[in-house]
């Protein structure tokens, strides 16, 4: 039982986690860039700090969705949130359900267990590169 839920089900439960994370953080970047989901504020300029923050979480959303270049990506996203808590939300307050960057810090943490563990069972990296 034990060997079934770490040889089969782990796997697939990471391939969850990656894609769900990676969904609600694509999320972010498809409301600073592309206005949807419909926000009170207006987006940010493209070439500006939050623009390339709205790139990034879209390109990268999309990377971890699918499932390509986990690791690298993960990595990078990873350093991308412990910046945006320490530049956006720490300076506010420092506890993170008051600062409002516990989300923050969440996917900082998700993101950097991706870049250790891949993709999981279902992801393109598995698909194209093999079983790593």
């Amino acid at each position: 039982m034990l060997q079934t839920l770490e040889t089969v089900w782990a796997p697939r439960v990471l391939t969850l986690v990656r894609i769900v994370a990676a969904l609600i953080f694509l999320e972010h970047g498809t409301q600073k860039l592309l206005g949807f989901p419909p926000s009170p504020n207006l987006g940010p300029a493209l070439f500006s700090l939050y623009g390339y923050q709205g790139m990034i979480e879209l390109v990268g959303g999309v990377l971890l969705a699918l499932g390509l270049f986990t690791r690298p990506v993960a990595f990078i996203l990873a350093g991308d949130m412990a910046f945006a808590y320490f530049m956006s939300h720490a300076p506010a307050n420092f506890f993170p359900v008051l600062n409002r960057g516990d989300a923050a810090i969440l996917y900082c943490f998700i993101f950097l267990y991706l870049a250790f563990a891949g993709g999981g069972a279902w992801s393109l990296d598995r698909m194209f590169f093999g079983k790593r």
